[in-house]
């Protein structure tokens, strides 16, 4: 056991939840923005303002997001150079067949094995990569399944759930959107793959603005304007390493959703498309789907724009953090991006 313990140190090899869950998961969270979410803030500016470069650097950003995750989190693991490199096919593998989480735990996986043979044959070039791609695509094919499974059983919790009171409806459908939007799974694929639309959609993109604008305010004394641009219009994905180390930084924006939801549903009938229901404040593609849902939406739609998608989350989870702090569970620091 000393044995393998030292092979594990001198291979840069750390068994920990640290590693593999705040590091690994915060780092891709960073790939994701530096490709897909980037790219859909390049193709909002594309359409919006008729400039097709912008339209098709978005279509290489979004191609581009497994890979991307993928040596984000090679690198987040001290990989070595080809190990790092072979990430990018496992990085495709594990989008394609798993999304986020596919990627997290193939390239995780892969990326350890890769570490442990570098540089212990004399053809490296060859067996690395090899045993990297390999186990990771296999890895994919193994947990992609599942993960289907349980997309698809989440998508269909969130059908039943259109079909309840439309007040309990948005608080149900705002809470449990807007926490996978934070998660590293796919909101807006959940919500394009049930065709979530109408109120429903409205209720989605109330749930994914108070996580997203809520966590860009209330972390504003950490982070800076740098923090409320990236995760405002980003992703607040970016806040997962924290939530994972402090549970509680996540409530107040959760307690905002449940109170947008409704509101969304009852008092601003807002309605949005599948393609902007899942995805709030990124690239403001969640406002301009409830514009494109309501052609005729008139002052009520633009109200409810103003203030479900952007001052209540703010406003309320500002609070709602203001309060946790006073109280001590939200201290100094817990929301700082790395």
């Amino acid at each position: 056991m000393s044995n393998f313990k030292a092979f594990l140190k001198r291979k840069n090899i750390e068994v920990t939840a640290k590693a593999y869950l705040l590091d690994a998961l915060g780092a891709m969270a960073l790939g994701l923005f530096a490709s897909l979410l980037i790219g859909t803030i390049f193709d909002t500016i594309g359409n919006r303002l008729n400039i097709p470069m912008f339209v098709e650097f978005a279509k290489y950003c979004k191609i581009a997001a497994g890979p991307a995750m993928g040596v984000a989190i090679a690198y987040a693991l001290h990989a070595p150079a080809l190990v790092m490199f072979s990430a990018v096919a496992v990085g495709v593998a594990g989008n394609t067949l798993g999304g986020p989480v596919g990627v997290l735990v193939a390239v995780v996986i892969s990326t350890e094995l890769g570490k442990m043979v570098s540089k212990e044959t004399q053809v490296d070039i060859l067996v690395t990569p090899s045993v990297t791609i390999i186990s990771g695509i296999l890895l994919a094919m193994f947990v992609g399944p599942g993960i289907s499974r349980f997309m698809t059983a989440f998508g269909d919790f969130i059908m039943y759930a259109t079909n309840l009171h439309p007040f309990v409806m948005g608080i149900v459908v705002s809470v449990s959107i807007g926490m996978a939007l934070t998660l590293p799974i796919s909101s807006a694929a959940i919500c394009i793959a049930i065709g979530l639309s109408g109120i429903a959609g409205g209720a989605a993109t109330a749930g994914c603005c108070a996580q997203m604008v809520g966590f860009a305010v209330m972390s504003f004394k950490e982070n800076r304007w740098g923090g409320l641009i990236s995760q405002g219009i980003g992703t607040s994905m970016l806040q997962m390493p924290n939530i994972l180390r402090h549970p509680l930084t996540w409530i107040p924006p959760i307690l905002t959703s449940a109170i947008t939801g409704p509101l969304a549903t009852c008092v601003f009938h807002l309605e949005n498309v599948p393609i902007g229901s899942g995805m709030g404040t990124c690239g403001l593609v969640g406002p301009l789907g409830v514009i494109s849902a309501m052609p005729d939406g008139g002052s009520q739609m633009w109200w409810g724009i103003l203030l479900i998608c952007f001052v209540l989350p703010a406003v309320l989870t500002w609070l709602f953090g203001l309060v946790f702090r006073k109280l001590n569970w939200i201290k100094d620091g817990d929301l700082k991006l790395e």
